[in-house]
């Protein structure tokens, strides 16, 4: 009884941290009415299913990506004339950024004892970070940056662009995560990785899922093109001065939110096959 009673403070509670997180979100404008519904959601099952360590890691993410895109807002406003959407998130974005460290937060409710679901909710949540702080920062870049697969030179903002500054940002950015996780890794796991190797997996899984993102960006990621700004934009049907954008590389269906999504399902792959290998050697 004393345990059920547990569970469902913990989710009452979770509930009203995930409202409020979220209202706050829609108030500062950082979340569309719809993505404010599915943060809310997300933040539910985190804080409420998952505890505190859990929760700590989705805050870091979401104060310091909301924190960043505040900050650097003004310097990114001639690149965002080519992102399909606004600098407010909606629902679909927010789930392809968190959906999958969701389910990793529903696993663990199964698997109480198993290191894999904490490891592949860290790594989940370093790569959308990593992918964030290099979008947000990368804009201090005192050069052009380059196509990932050519090394071609674009413009800021052009999908599957890189640069040095963009790189420095995404490693931070998943270092934060993997020491946030790593201090409050829940006591009790079953043959976990190491405090180092922890650390070290989630900060490369997440650049890892950063990469692919930028890869995908520059290779599958639909790219459409309008004649009348005569620019590259991931904006269709119209673009963002009403004139129309047809493609010009790419697949229709591969948006910016399935190389999200991309990007936080390759990081815990990727850090669950060498966790696993890790531990069994």
């Amino acid at each position: 009884m004393a345990f059920i009673q547990s569970a469902v403070g913990q989710l009452g509670l979770g509930t009203f941290l995930a409202f409020l997180a979220a209202g706050v979100a829609f108030r500062f404008n950082l979340l569309t009415l719809s993505g404010a519904v599915a943060a809310f959601l997300l933040g539910t099952v985190t804080f409420g299913l998952g505890g505190l360590g859990w929760a700590v890691v989705l805050i870091a993410f979401f104060v310091t990506s909301s924190s960043l895109s505040l900050i650097f807002k003004k310097r990114k406003k001639s690149a965002e004339s080519m992102y399909s959407k606004g600098g407010r998130r909606d629902a679909t974005q927010v789930l392809a950024n968190g959906g999958i460290a969701g389910l990793f937060v529903l696993l663990h409710i199964f698997l109480p004892d198993n290191w894999i679901p904490w490891l592949g909710f860290c790594a989940a949540m370093a790569a959308a970070n990593a992918d964030t702080w290099a979008t947000e920062l990368g804009v201090l870049n005192p050069g052009k940056p380059i196509l990932i697969l050519s090394g071609k030179t674009v413009e800021p903002g052009t999908s599957g662009a890189i640069s040095l500054v963009g790189t420095l940002a995404s490693i931070a950015g998943a270092g934060l995560i993997a020491l946030i996780g790593w201090l409050m890794m829940p006591a009790g796991l079953i043959n976990a990785p190491n405090n180092f190797e922890f650390f070290a997996l989630v900060t490369l899984g997440g650049l890892f899922g950063s990469l692919v993102d930028s890869m995908l960006g520059a290779s599958f990621q639909a790219i459409y093109y309008c004649d009348s700004c005569h620019k590259e934009t991931e904006k269709h049907p119209l673009h963002g001065c009403g004139a129309e954008t047809h493609l010009i590389r790419g697949k229709k269906w591969m948006d910016n939110d399935w190389v999200n999504l991309a990007c936080t399902i390759s990081a815990p792959l990727l850090v669950i096959i060498l966790g696993t290998l890790i531990t069994t050697l």
